[in-house]
């Protein structure tokens, strides 16, 4: 109807515009719609810019970035970078998230890494921060992976809704669709829809987070679970292995192996096939770190 009366409007259609709207009218089928659809079709002719005016929704203002509580500041001090650096904002912002993905404890886990990194690496390379922001960002990758519970706290946000909004209008419905890999193992098929009117279901989810890894997490037991919790612990043990030969001989390559999860992409198996690319990456850039690491004795 749009382009009836688009065609309407450049003379195509040798009958007149009342015609047409009572033909329209008589047809009945959605016709209050399909009306507009032809009057909206006339102006996209007539007047373009009134057209995109009125399609486009009034936008919300953005919303602003929480300054952070007083238990993510206390929490991200346990990282010792100088206020305002690279490393101290990306640090507060990973602490806020960790605490919201898991609680406290799990982003009290995060930041004593990150502060072993920072200090090891001052001390054997005076000024230089580079492996522990790179640390700081994939080490939260790694704790913060995209289970059912985190899609849950996602859909959640309130950001997502104002995006929807602001997007597409205050009235804009939307679905999600899911398809989680517990359900596929047992035979689900096809992805499952959620409306706006699940949101109690997500809710509920998000409040069980804290089962994430223990006996009692249903989806835990799924194999992509359990690698992901692994890749995890074997990072951790992967930079510690690094620390004590770290020089300004091996920076560069610790660096580089501290930002290796950059590669583990995907989901199911994607995801498992970018995890085996990482793990032969990692063996590699452990061989070059090692090389550099002989050198660099030589060299003394």
């Amino acid at each position: 109807m749009i382009l009836v009366g688009a065609a309407f409007q450049l003379g195509r259609i040798p009958i007149t515009a009342e015609s047409l709207e009572t033909a329209i009218t008589l047809n009945g089928a959605a016709a209050a719609t399909n009306l507009q659809a032809f009057r909206r079709g006339r102006q996209a002719m007539s007047d373009p810019d009134a057209l995109r005016a009125a399609l486009t929704p009034e936008t919300e203002p953005p919303l602003a970035a929480p300054a952070p509580s007083g238990e993510v500041a206390r929490l991200a001090s346990v990282v010792e970078a100088i206020s305002g650096s690279r490393l101290a904002e990306l640090v507060t912002r990973r602490t806020a998230e960790l605490i919201a993905y898991q609680d406290t404890a799990y982003a009290r886990d995060y930041v004593t890494f990150v502060e072993k990194v920072r200090a090891t690496e001052e001390t054997a390379i005076h000024g230089s921060a580079e492996l522990a922001e790179a640390v700081a960002t994939h080490l939260f990758k790694l704790m913060a992976y995209k289970d059912e519970y985190e899609v849950a706290r996602l859909i959640l946000d309130e950001a997502f809704d104002a995006s929807i909004r602001q997007e597409f209008g205050p009235d804009a419905a939307y679905r999600v669709k899911l398809h989680p890999p517990l359900l596929r193992s047992m035979g689900l098929k096809r992805k499952i829809s959620f409306t706006a009117k699940s949101r109690p279901v997500f809710r509920l989810l998000y409040a069980l987070r804290r089962l994430r890894g223990t006996p009692l997490d249903v989806f835990g037991y799924h194999s992509v679970r359990r690698m992901e919790r692994d890749l995890i612990t074997q990072y951790r043990d992967a930079i510690d292995e690094l620390l004590p030969r770290l020089s300004p001989h091996t920076v560069a390559t610790a660096t580089k192996i501290a930002a290796l999860p950059d590669i583990i992409r995907g989901y199911e198996q994607i995801k498992v096939g970018n995890v085996h690319r990482y793990r032969t990456e990692l063996e590699r850039l452990r061989d070059e770190f090692l090389e550099g690491h002989r050198l660099g004795q030589a060299a003394r």
